[in-house]
């Protein structure tokens, strides 16, 4: 279990990020257009997952906004933005945006995602929706680099992340 806060309030998530040098388990999330993705859906590419409570808050549409420019920049790689939102929500928040450059899916049906990578939030307010986590993977989707961020309202470390390819 990872301690982390929201407004300096303690909670907790389900359990500890998975392993640098392991291989991110495969995954069924829904894409905007409804259809399903899994890790096969981006064999070949590096990817970034950029993992938040939810895409309506201030904090997680930051996030979305500063990879979205950083994916321009970056060959072989995708940036992959991952919340419980329904995909409903997360289509219009880019389109209106003008975001292109990331992909958003939803772990809205049961959160399978967030329980099997010890990223969901256990208790207190947010309880149930996933927290601010980076994940990103090379080509085979084994892990590079993961950042469990420890304050809900503070932004990943972009940078590192971004080193990590």
């Amino acid at each position: 279990m990872a301690a982390i806060t929201l407004g300096g309030n303690p909670i907790n998530t389900t359990g500890v990020l998975p392993a640098v040098g392991t291989t991110l388990a495969n995954f069924n999330l829904v894409q905007t257009d409804l259809s399903i993705a899994t890790l096969d859906t981006f064999k070949g590419k590096r990817l970034v997952f950029n993992i938040f409570p939810s895409i309506d808050t201030g904090t997680c549409a930051a996030s979305v906004r500063k990879f979205n420019e950083a994916a321009a920049n970056l060959d072989n790689t995708t940036v992959v933005c991952v919340s419980r939102d329904l995909p409903f929500a997360q289509k219009r928040f880019c389109g209106a945006e003008g975001l292109e450059n990331v992909i958003n899916l939803s772990d809205f049906q049961d959160g399978r995602f967030g329980k099997s990578n010890g990223l969901e939030i256990i208790d207190g307010p947010l309880a149930g929706l996933h927290s601010r986590v980076l994940i990103v993977t090379d080509t085979d989707g084994t892990i590079l680099y993961t950042e469990q961020v420890g304050e809900i309202a503070d932004e990943p470390n972009y940078a590192a992340a971004l080193a990590a390819l």
